[in-house]
Parts: C-alpha cells; sequence; structure tokens
C-alpha cells in the first residue's frame, strides 16, 4: 500500500530538516561542487558530511558524480533551489512579523 501523501510530504520535509543538509543544498544552488568545497564551506568532520551527503542521495534530491578520485555533488532540480528561495521568503515574513510584535513590546515598555 502507496504511503499516504501527507505522509511522504512529511518524510521529505524530515530529511530537510537538519541544518548540514539545508547547507549543503544552499551550496549547491550555484552549480555542482565537489566534497572537498563542500568541507572547506561548511567546515564539519568529513564523516559528518559523508552521512549528511548519503541522505540526500538517497532520498534523491542530489546526485553523486565522480570525476577521477573526486566526487562532486550536484542538485536532481531546480526545483530544489526555488524551493530554498520560497522557505527564505516565508521566515523572513515570520522574522519581520516577531520584530513588529517585539517593537509593540518595547513601545508599551516606554508608556
Amino acid at each position: 500500500m502507496p504511503l499516504p501523501l501527507h505522509q511522504a510530504k512529511a518524510e521529505f520535509f524530515r530529511m530537510l530538516g537538519h541544518p548540514v543538509r539545508i547547507r549543503v543544498l544552499e551550496l549547491l544552488q550555484d552549480g555542482p561542487k565537489p566534497v572537498r568545497d563542500l568541507l572547506a564551506d561548511i567546515g564539519i568532520e568529513a564523516s559528518s558530511l559523508s552521512a549528511q551527503l548519503a541522505v540526500l542521495r538517497r532520498s534523491g534530491i542530489v546526485t553523486a558524480t565522480r570525476d577521477g578520485t573526486t566526487v562532486v555533488y550536484a542538485l536532481t532540480s531546480d526545483d530544489v533551489a526555488e524551493l530554498l528561495r520560497v522557505a527564505r521568503k516565508v521566515l523572513a515574513g515570520l522574522l519581520a512579523g516577531q520584530n513588529e510584535l517585539l517593537e509593540m513590546l518595547r513601545e508599551e515598555e516606554r508608556a
């Protein structure tokens, strides 16, 4: 029996729910990158990055190709970059709302 759509969506968002995975996807928005560049940009242990890349590969959101001894990662779809852009827009809106509330609290405190 196939997964209900809402459960598949929840698993997709769970897969995205790690800061290193989000950072990898952000870095790959500009195009394919070798693992050594991802390591330099993210600054974590190679084994930790490898584990997170494996999650992204298994989900099908990134691909890995070997060029000699170098492994290069890329997004499987431009839609992933669009999803990240929309997430930034939503987050900016949420934070703007929090700033408005904070300002109202400060004004109330001054009164």
